[in-house]
């Protein structure tokens, strides 16, 4: 085994206290390759997106090339996910809290944590998905054995009916709802379905490898059997939005690069200007936190298919090769946005077009089959992080849903309102500590 792998294994042991501080009995908390390891299995290793680590066969008794290093710290001032360079893959999940156990609800929120610093590290949940009696259900699902961490993210999010659900005060924290965790309004053309929208609590996995994220979104599900239920979720592919401004701009389903002027996960002034809640915002639990807003937004992809290249180009007020704004030459020039249309996307969304308005964007691509009409139910899964929603998305949403060309070719199917509490500093803390203490 290797030292970095002997490492991991004593932190995992020494995170496995009771958020109360009591001491746990340590758990096996072994790496995902050093179990396939000691199983004396050559292993290979891809990631989507970041290149592929070369296959090694990890015995306990052979010395064995150092893995690259894919993980993402969890703790931390923030969360991770937020302002973290862009995943390629994603799962999304949306939950439903069916207790009303006020204990129940924080007690799996502490094994929730545990469990996201585990897998975020490449480890496995509890004992490990083999490291039990056989007699016994494993802790651990077990189908992201042999595979690294892959920048795997893990983001929580709590709902507008977790402090209030149809005039009830469940779990005592009605008090608590941040005043910019509003309820969404109807925008304008707007077709939610209720089975793709809401939710008490969520869980954002974002990984460069879909078997690790799907393998996350699974196993806390798992343990929140009986407190949750998943009341929807989403796959996403191919990241729309970058948080690397220096990296190629990704391309959405419609063929155009999306995400030009996002806000650079490396710029902490406009983080702090955009994204984090400040002390004064709110209340104090949110310091240091975001809000997001989850919309599934379906392309009639096939209607975009047939609208001729010069009707793209002005829906979006760029050009298809190159993404140059109208009247530039590159993808970065600065904008004249006089020179689009005045219903361009561009045009309308640009900060220059709303008082400098910001919202940072994560968003992904989706496909789920077909929509029964023989046409593909695909398109954006919209992710955007903001410091105060009613100030940020809100105003732009109202514009661009009145206003915007393309609105010609999506519709807003399904929507989501979060509160990303701040990230969790240290081993004996866990999600929700802040709103719950």
């Amino acid at each position: 085994m290797s030292e970095r792998e002997r490492t991991m294994d004593v932190e995992n042991e020494q995170q496995a206290v009771s958020a109360d501080g009591g001491a746990e009995k340590p758990r096996a908390g072994l790496s995902r390759r050093a179990v396939i390891g000691w199983a004396g299995a050559g292993v290979a290793i891809g990631a989507a997106g970041v290149g592929t680590v070369a296959a090694a066969t990890m015995a306990d008794d052979a010395p064995a090339a150092a893995p690259q290093n894919l993980d993402v710290p969890f703790y931390g001032e923030h969360q991770s996910g937020i302002s973290t360079p862009v995943q390629d893959r994603l799962h999304f999940a949306a939950f439903d809290v069916i207790t009303e156990d006020r204990d129940a609800l924080i007690k799996m929120l502490k094994e929730w944590t545990k469990a996201a610093a585990s897998i975020t590290g490449g480890r496995e949940v509890g004992g490990g998905a083999v490291g039990v009696v056989p007699q016994s259900p494993p802790d651990d699902t077990g189908e992201a054995l042999g595979l690294p961490a892959s920048r795997l993210t893990l983001t929580i999010g709590f709902g507008p009916t977790l402090f209030e659900k149809d005039g009830k005060d469940r779990f005592g924290l009605k008090a608590k709802r941040p005043e910019a965790l509003v309820d969404l309004p109807k925008f304008k053309g707007d077709r939610l379905e209720a089975n793709r929208s809401g939710g008490d609590i969520c869980i954002q996995a974002c990984a460069d490898d879909p078997q690790v994220a799907v393998h996350a979104i699974r196993n806390l599900a798992r343990i929140g059997m009986g407190v949750v239920n998943v009341r929807w979720s989403q796959l996403g592919f191919g990241k729309t939005s970058s948080t690397t401004p220096d990296s190629q701009t990704p391309r959405n389903l419609m063929g155009f690069k999306d995400g030009t002027h996002n806000i650079a996960g490396t710029d902490a002034d406009s983080l702090a200007r955009h994204v984090w809640a400040a002390p004064g915002d709110g209340p104090d639990w949110m310091t240091g936190g975001s809000y997001l807003v989850a919309r599934r937004i379906r392309m009639t992809i096939e209607t975009w298919d047939r609208a001729s290249l010069q009707d793209q180009e002005d829906t979006f007020g760029r050009t298809k090769i190159e993404g140059a704004p109208y009247g530039k030459q590159k993808e970065r020039d600065a904008p004249d946005l006089s020179a689009m249309p005045a219903d361009s996307h561009v045009r309308l969304a640009h900060p220059d077009s709303n008082n400098g308005l910001m919202i940072l964007r994560r968003g992904y691509s989706f496909t789920d089959g077909t929509d029964g009409l023989g046409r593909l139910d695909a398109g954006l899964f919209f992710l955007a992080y903001q410091r105060d929603t009613r100030k940020a998305f809100v105003p732009l949403q109202t514009k661009l849903a009145a206003n915007d060309k393309l609105n010609e070719y999506i519709t807003h199917v399904g929507s989501a309102h979060f509160a990303c509490p701040p990230g969790v500093r240290k081993p004996g803390e866990w999600w929700g500590q802040t709103l719950f203490g």
